[in-house]
């Protein structure tokens, strides 16, 4: 039976997943976590990575795509930030590590907010930047350190 076959094929119904509905604050850049418990602040491609001139990552995207606290904090800053990172925001996760967030077109959070991890921030822009991107950077004892070393593989 021809209406029997076409059936078969599709997906099964959306109610069918045996996965929990996402909440509120999460979002697909959220929903991977790495055991330091990062997750990527946004879904858009890599287009540079750490290296001695680039103290983070720069993660690409549109203009006001959301930008989300990759881990549970503090923000400790949030507006124009230094000489070529736009507006900023910076969040304290624990006694010796930050998050950075540069080149935002709208910062969504101020300072002194209690953020949590996948909870949108800003929206991305290109603030003192080239392009529109995301500077994302994790600074442990206020150095730089590579941020895939916090982030879940992708």
């Amino acid at each position: 039976n021809l209406a029997m076959a076409k059936s078969s094929a599709l997906p099964p119904p959306a109610g069918a997943a045996a996965a929990p509905a996402p909440t509120a604050a999460e979002s697909p850049a959220s929903s991977k976590v790495s055991s330091s418990g990062f997750a990527w602040p946004s879904t858009g491609p890599v287009l540079e990575g750490f290296s001695g001139s680039n103290t983070g990552v720069s993660i690409g995207g549109n203009a006001g795509d959301p930008v989300l606290a990759a881990s549970d904090g503090r923000v400790i800053f949030a507006g124009k930030g230094p000489r070529g990172y736009g507006n900023l925001i910076i969040i304290k996760h624990d006694a010796d590590v930050l998050s950075v967030y540069g080149h935002n077109e709208k910062l969504l959070v101020k300072e002194g907010a209690q953020v949590k991890r996948g909870q949108r921030i800003a929206q991305m822009g290109n603030s003192d930047a080239d392009r529109t991107k995301l500077h994302f950077e994790i600074r442990k004892d206020s150095k730089p350190v590579d941020p895939r070393q916090f982030l879940p593989a992708r």
